[in-house]
């Protein structure tokens, strides 16, 4: 076939299953006729697949694969369930170890804090005061729209259901000798008691995301506190470390479109084609929240800094398109520190609070987070208390920060803290079938929400350039 024939194959095959499937609303046709068409479409999104040799693009068409086969093939869907539990399995492989080197070297290898001296404590307040009220707008926006109600959790396996309590059936007996108005008090006391590791081994096997990092955080500080040159070898290990998880992840993902397109097929073929319109409402959830972000958080922020609005859209739209089309905050890196130099913000500034950003400042990735986990709960038919949202929201708001900045990151936090509050992991797997599109929206968010705090740290500081930034011109 043609290079031309095989450019036009993709086009010829969509335009025929549209027609196809407006010919059988006006005049209904045999099933085999749209299972015919759906075939010639799926042959022709593979096509346009191999085409563009793009991970994205096969994700996408996996998903598009994935809903077909679920519906025409519902046996062989459900046979291919064992792929998408693969595929997590190997995501959940990446939690003990990034996290741990992350908050590692994140504390070791940059703990002179006194050197950046006032930036350092400013960068961390707004991160900190950013991301917490993202987290909590994901957390309204969730429970407003109610995106996971309604699903028929009876067609869950009951083994994907614990509760979500956190206490431990000892500790449930312990209950039975404490007056009842106590009772959140203990369950509390629990909660804080389990984030404590008795073996870091163990809590790595057993995913114990918050018992990582408070090992993770503890030996940060001890190593910190030793000489440089007994010091640096462990530095330098952990750093090798992160960055040998994250190609290791970049590896992972390649195995993507296999595990997403089957648990986009496993979840059509065992919940019915009626699961993809609470995909959609979670979806449309997640951009009005982050919309919600960007016009009730960030645009006021920059306004009351007198930040110039127009140059500052120029100055990021091509980083947050870079972000967009590739899911990745460290993509875009470059461009986001070569613009925010060129918009005024002094170097030094720049590669202190963007790097730290790409840590302690994901708001899109926290705000879909807290989005997301409740979603996972409500798909389930568990009710989670208003005190249960808000540990949620704790953990999230602690595990968040190791994040890595790479595409789906965000699936291995949201793993770990559905495995720390007993959520179904079934669940996530639907998520998995939309995460590429999500994934477009939260990491632009991420971008924007960095290049913004460059720009407000350096404005507190005094050391912004405002005529730089007026005479922002792209290139």
């Amino acid at each position: 076939m043609s290079p031309t024939l095989l450019r036009i194959f993709p086009y010829f095959t969509l335009t025929f299953a549209v027609l196809l499937h407006g010919i059988n609303l006006l005049n209904p046709l045999p099933p085999d006729y749209l299972v015919f068409g759906h075939l010639l479409f799926v042959l022709g999104m593979v096509t346009y697949a191999i085409q563009r040799k793009n991970l994205t693009t096969w994700i996408l068409v996996s998903i598009v694969i994935g809903v077909i086969v679920g519906r025409d093939y519902p046996g062989v869907a459900l046979s291919l369930q064992p792929l998408s539990q693969g595929f997590i399995r190997l995501v959940k492989t990446i939690v003990g170890p990034i996290l741990f080197a992350t908050l590692v070297y994140g504390i070791a290898g940059h703990s002179d804090l006194k050197q950046v001296g006032r930036m350092a404590w400013k960068s961390l307040l707004y991160f900190y005061t950013a991301t917490t009220i993202a987290l909590f707008i994901g957390l309204a926006a969730i429970n407003i729209s109610q995106a996971g109600v309604g699903i028929d959790a009876s067609k869950i396996p009951h083994h994907d259901l614990p509760t979500a309590s956190a206490v431990k059936e000892a500790d449930q007996r312990a209950l039975e000798a404490i007056p009842e108005h106590n009772h959140w008090l203990f369950k509390t006391t629990a909660f804080f008691r389990d984030v404590f590791p008795e073996n870091i081994i163990k809590s790595i096997y057993d995913n114990q995301v918050l018992q990582i990092v408070v090992f993770a955080v503890i030996f940060g500080i001890g190593l910190a506190q030793l000489p440089e040159r007994k010091k640096r070898p462990m530095v330098d290990f952990v750093d090798s470390l992160a960055e040998t998880m994250f190609k290791y992840t970049h590896i992972i993902m390649y195995f993507a479109p296999i595990g997403v397109g089957a648990a986009m097929a496993y979840t059509v073929g065992h919940m019915g084609i009626d699961i993809l319109k609470y995909l959609f409402m979670l979806l449309l959830t997640l951009y009005c929240a982050l919309i919600a972000f960007l016009l009730l958080v960030l645009l006021p922020i920059a306004l009351y800094m007198k930040v110039p609005i127009k140059k500052f859209i120029q100055a990021i739209k091509e980083p947050v398109s870079i972000a967009f089309a590739t899911t990745s905050s460290d993509a875009a890196l470059p461009v986001v520190m070569q613009n925010m130099e060129k918009f005024g913000v002094p170097r030094k500034i720049v590669s202190f609070v963007v790097p730290t950003g790409y840590s302690f400042n994901l708001d899109g990735t926290t705000l879909y987070l807290s989005l997301a986990s409740i979603f996972v709960a409500q798909a389930a038919g568990m009710h989670l208390s208003f005190g249960q949202q808000l540990l949620i929201c704790l953990t999230l708001m602690i595990t968040s920060k190791g994040v890595a900045a790479i595409p789906r990151a965000s699936l291995i936090i949201l793993i770990a803290t559905a495995d720390q509050f007993g959520l179904p992991v079934f669940i996530i797997a639907a998520i998995l079938g939309i995460d590429e599109l999500m994934d477009m929206g939260r990491t632009s968010v991420n971008v924007i929400g960095n290049c913004l705090a460059s720009v407000v740290i350096a404005k507190w500081e005094g050391e912004f350039d405002q005529q730089a930034a007026l005479n922002f011109e792209e290139e």
